[in-house]
């Protein structure tokens, strides 16, 4: 049921600081968002949640919404506030949205390009510029440098990355000494040689676990790399390649608390030609024969075809 008290809406009292709001904000989103909650209202209701943070986040609708209620609170303010610790552009709606979940709303933008846009209502557009981060900053946040072109010279600048990042995230930085408006930068992450980020999940993990015929077949005790080293997982007997071994809250982690897991995504390695002997030859072709074929059922034994 939609709520016209924007408080009630997060779950928030009226008193309820920024912070407050934001935490509150973010759970819901993980809640709620069309793209994880499958209710049939998840989009209205998310939708609901969105309004109520646009409004309480920002000072001046706040005060107009506390006065004047919902109607009092559309009537002006500014558009922008701040998340994760870092300044966001609510004008650009993808901005929050990019942050948890990767997504890119909006018309799309030549990468790697400053931009000087025209001023609006008496404020400088923000130049635009794409930075690329090393996988282990977007994973455990940190401090990157990067140069960026502005007024006929070149800067160096800093920017603080949260932890748990994704590619496509924005981050703002208020006039840097030097530039008369603020720089909002697009995040891409590079590769990690072993990790990869699961799409739709932005605090997990996974990564490729080969192993051998011998270990598919019996099973067996592996020890696996982690972003907090290396640890040891169990291969199931008869685990079949793709198989997926969960390791629970070894994904990442957010600014907030929050964990992914990490998942090993079985891929079975056959032994190199002309590495077996003959009597190893011999023990397979005989466990082929006594395990019998997989491939059971009309499309293989009858050549039944759809």
């Amino acid at each position: 049921m939609a709520s016209s008290d924007y408080y009630k809406t997060l779950g928030v009292s009226r008193s309820a600081s920024e912070d407050e709001i934001r935490k509150a904000y973010r759970e819901l989103v993980r809640k709620h968002h069309p793209d994880v909650s499958k209710a049939p209202d998840a989009a209205a209701r998310f939708n609901e949640i969105q309004q109520a943070y646009d409004v309480l986040m920002d000072p001046e609708k706040r005060k107009a919404y506390d006065r004047f209620g919902a109607a009092g609170a559309q009537a002006g303010g500014s558009r922008k506030t701040q998340s994760s610790g870092v300044d966001v552009d609510m004008d650009d709606l993808d901005s929050v949205f990019e942050t948890f979940f990767g997504r890119q709303r909006g018309a799309s933008r030549t990468a790697g390009r400053s931009r000087a846009g025209a001023t609006r209502r008496g404020v400088r557009e923000p130049l635009r510029h794409e930075i690329q981060i090393p996988f282990m900053t977007a994973a455990r946040g940190g401090t990157h440098q990067f140069r960026v072109s502005a007024g006929g010279k070149d800067q160096t600048l800093s920017v603080n990355i949260p932890p748990a990042i994704v590619t496509g995230a924005k981050l703002r930085i208020r006039k840097p000494e030097g530039l008369d408006r603020d720089i909002v930068l697009r995040v891409k992450i590079g590769n990690h040689p072993h990790f990869r980020r699961v799409e739709g999940k932005p605090l997990d993990l996974e990564f490729d676990l080969p192993v051998s015929i011998v270990e598919a077949t019996l099973g067996a005790k592996i020890r696996v790399p982690t972003l907090d080293g290396r640890v040891e997982i169990t291969l199931p007997e008869g685990s079949p390649s793709g198989q997926k071994l969960r390791l629970r809250e070894r994904g990442l982690a957010s600014s907030d608390g929050s964990r992914g897991d990490l998942y090993g995504i079985v891929r079975i390695v056959p032994p190199k030609p002309g590495s077996l002997t003959d009597n190893d030859r011999r023990a397979l072709e005989d466990l082929a024969r006594r395990a019998g074929s997989p491939r059971g059922g009309d499309v293989w034994d009858e050549g039944w075809s759809p």
